[in-house]
């Protein structure tokens, strides 16, 4: 999928596609709900943008990225880092908005040694909703992008009331109730992340999060947990001393 990636930045850039070897060296495993395919797009496509003196725009990049995700919703942050709120307007183009995550929220991500396919996570869903559940959902959903901003824990843990997605999704899940009962036993507020299997934990005290990821796995020892920082910046590349460019 890089090189893909890699190949339609330069179609795009109308230059001929170069001959590459590309090693990747990543610690985003794939069918967890971690955007592991975004990863990928988007470091092709910044790749073949940097290879031809960064003539790939911004925004050019988050329109190719969206191409081929089909949504913007991952390759976004990918690209530009930070909580960003996106979707596709009549144009079928991406209107992105971004806020900030407070530093004094800590996260700690559970991942377990099994994988939720998209497809499953996604038959799973039902195909409609009520009119009282798509106004909950979108109120709480608007009062978390404002609570992430100001590191406000009550309300992170109040708007992650989700009717959408999580009661399907968990079923999925063997192990949600127990890592659900770790995390807030330890102050933590957990949701699936993406279409899962990964959880996510969030808390506003550093001590609670070392204990989340202490019992979670002596509970999961199989499992990889860590404490996860919020990136900022977005995708980043370097020139490398080996080759022609490095990207990360």
């Amino acid at each position: 999928m890089v090189y893909q990636a890699f190949v339609k930045g330069c179609d795009f850039l109308d230059k001929p596609v170069p001959d590459v070897k590309i090693d990747i060296e990543g610690d985003v495993p794939v069918a967890r709900g971690l955007g592991s395919s975004s990863v990928c797009v988007v470091a092709g496509l910044k790749a073949a943008s940097v290879w031809y003196d960064n003539a790939i725009s911004t925004d050019q990049l988050l329109v190719l990225a969206t191409e081929m995700e089909g949504h913007p919703d991952n390759v976004t942050p990918a690209i530009l880092g930070g909580l960003c709120v996106s979707f596709l307007n009549d144009q079928n183009q991406p209107e992105i908005i971004q806020y900030g995550v407070s530093d004094k929220l800590h996260f700690v991500a559970l991942i377990p040694d099994y994988e939720v396919s998209t497809h499953a996570a996604r038959k799973v869903l039902p195909t409609s909703m009520s009119y009282a559940d798509a106004i909950h959902q979108v109120s709480h959903c608007a009062a978390m992008t404002k609570a992430l901003e100001i590191g406000d824990i009550h309300m992170i843990h109040e708007a992650c009331d989700d009717r959408m997605h999580e009661p399907y999704r968990a079923k999925l899940i063997p192990d949600y109730s127990q890592a659900k009962n770790i995390s807030e036993q330890f102050g933590g507020t957990m949701y699936i992340s993406g279409s899962g299997s990964t959880m996510m934990a969030i808390t506003a005290n550093e001590k609670n999060a070392d204990q989340i990821v202490a019992n979670a796995k002596a509970a999961f020892p199989k499992w990889n947990v860590r404490k996860m920082a919020v990136d900022s910046t977005g995708v980043v590349s370097e020139v490398s001393e080996r080759g022609k460019v490095l990207h990360r």
